[in-house]
């Protein structure tokens, strides 16, 4: 794919009746279509059949360990945050088989480990979850390493972003330059408008993009829509009350590794690794072998794991990290400080997520000021 540069990105007026054709547009196109709708009492990226799935009418509110859905005022289609699921779980599978083997004589044969995986199309993506997917591209497609799973489902995928407008109270993108506005990596971008009629204001991100926005009737956009959806977008940053100052982050947990604040955090984290699986850049993983009774089959599977886990450190004689003080220490340090390091920005987005699943609320950015210093020194 061809990304467009900024002289010959154009923009368009959608009318919101036009979601059905570009959900037809995609699959005209071979996509089997990823985007947002309710489940289980959230909104998450799933698997859609039409866009009549998407969360018309619906919102969400998040805070510290907790989360509700609720109805909107109105029937927007993304009037909402983000839910626990990210392209993560689409692009770097839970649970993928590596390969098999069968007995064959004296032998063995080993087998693929599945099918080719399906050509994506997601649509509704917030520029957190773009962020994090880029942040992924750079670890899991990086030269010294590319991981052909994820490069499979990567590389072909088609991505419509959704620029931010309704953030939630644990949202805190803006702090780090990843939203609300997603600034690269789509092939269209949407800026959802309800002010006079439901539209979107429709940018092309990409040849491809392009097509797409080829098949659906639009309008040129006016300076005035153009102007609405810009300050819808401004007014989202501006409500986020959560933030990190990533440089001041990076230096001072590289310092603090002995600060008492640990013990504090110790004294509520649950180690249930919650907030690495709803993260949309954690990306530990743990490989298994089984075989079956008759030893005649065998499988390899890859699967999820988390630095919170006792045996993730495991090694001969016990785990490297036996304690929740040291496990909590490992994954803010890794997300704030040494994955800057090793990638060149954080692993963190702003998406807040981890914030909002934490059985008892732990905020990644309030333990990220207190090992600052500015809750103790009163420079917050």
């Amino acid at each position: 794919m061809r990304i467009l540069g900024a002289v010959e990105r154009t923009l368009a007026v959608v009318n919101g009746s036009q979601s059905g054709p570009l959900f037809q547009a995609l699959t005209r196109r071979g996509y089997q279509v990823v985007g947002p709708t309710v489940r289980d009492g959230a909104i998450v990226y799933d698997r859609l059949e039409s866009a009549g799935e998407l969360p018309a009418g619906w919102t969400d509110e998040q805070a510290p360990g907790r989360y509700r859905l609720a109805r909107h005022a109105d029937e927007a289609l993304f009037a909402y945050a983000v839910g626990p699921t990210s392209l993560k779980g689409h692009l770097h599978p839970a649970e993928v088989r590596l390969l098999s083997a069968e007995r064959r004589g004296a032998g063995f044969q080993v087998l693929g480990g599945g099918d080719p995986p399906e050509r994506l199309a997601f649509l509704g993506v917030r520029a957190c979850d773009l962020a994090a997917v880029a942040t992924l591209d750079r670890v899991l497609l990086g030269e010294a390493v590319r991981d052909p799973v994820y490069a499979a489902r990567r590389e072909p995928a088609f991505v419509v972003a959704v620029h931010c407008t309704h953030p939630a109270a644990t949202c805190f993108c803006a702090s780090l330059g990843t939203g609300p506005r997603a600034r690269a990596g789509f092939d269209l971008a949407l800026t959802e408008l309800l002010d006079g009629g439901h539209r979107f204001l429709a940018e092309v991100g990409s040849e491809r993009g392009a097509e797409v926005l080829g098949d659906l009737e639009r309008a040129p956009a006016s300076a005035a829509e153009v102007e609405a959806a810009e300050a819808a977008v401004a007014a989202a940053a501006g409500r986020q009350v959560r933030g990190v100052d990533a440089v001041r982050a990076h230096d001072a947990l590289l310092a603090e590794f002995e600060d008492p604040r640990w013990d504090e955090i110790a004294s509520r984290c649950l180690a249930c690794a919650n907030c690495t699986l709803v993260c949309p850049t954690c990306f530990c993983t743990s490989v298994e072998d089984s075989s079956d009774l008759s030893g005649n089959r065998a499988e390899r599977w890859r699967r999820w794991d988390s630095c919170f886990g006792l045996s993730f450190s495991y090694i001969h004689g016990g785990s490297v990290r036996a304690s929740g003080r040291s496990r909590y220490r490992q994954w803010i340090t890794h997300k704030l400080a040494t994955w800057v390091d090793q990638f060149g920005s954080p692993g963190c987005v702003g998406c807040g997520r981890c914030i909002t699943w934490c059985p008892v609320g732990i905020d990644i950015t309030e333990e990220a000021r207190a090992l600052g210093g500015e809750e103790r020194h009163g420079d917050a």
